[in-house]
């Protein structure tokens, strides 16, 4: 008796299969929409950012002056009671324990600032750009 030899056909389909998967994906962005171009703006900074720091040793520092740990959020809730929209930013050493910069957002968001960004170095060397932050 005659076989019908499928591995031809099986050949052919393994193809197809490999053709279609490599092709689903590109069906995804075929829909034609016209995108709208940028033109947002940064948005403008009224307030001067105050600069909470922890310096290695995990001290409290707000714009440069040391604050002692048990006083953080009463002095954090006097910048709030002042303007809860000034802008804050953290810069904390590479060195700290998590818990303290988390200690710090905690006490942050309790004091009412929520405006809270981190300062980091810039990518490039670290030894060109020691005091550099962006």
């Amino acid at each position: 008796m005659a076989d019908i030899n499928v591995t031809p056909m099986v050949d052919v389909m393994l193809v197809l299969l490999v053709f279609f998967i490599m092709a689903a994906p590109l069906l995804t962005h075929s829909v034609k929409v016209e995108l709208p171009n940028e033109k947002a703006q940064g948005t403008a900074v009224d307030k001067t950012p105050v600069v909470l720091s922890i310096d290695a040793q995990g001290q409290y520092f707000i714009d440069g002056h040391a604050v002692k740990d048990a006083d953080l959020l009463g002095s954090l809730t006097a910048l709030a009671a002042k303007n809860a929209e000034t802008p804050v930013h953290i810069r904390a050493d590479q060195a700290v324990p998590y818990a303290k910069v988390a200690h710090l957002l905690t006490a942050a968001q309790t004091s009412g600032l929520s405006k809270v960004s981190f300062l980091t170095q810039s990518g490039r060397s670290n030894a060109a750009n020691s005091g550099a932050v962006k």
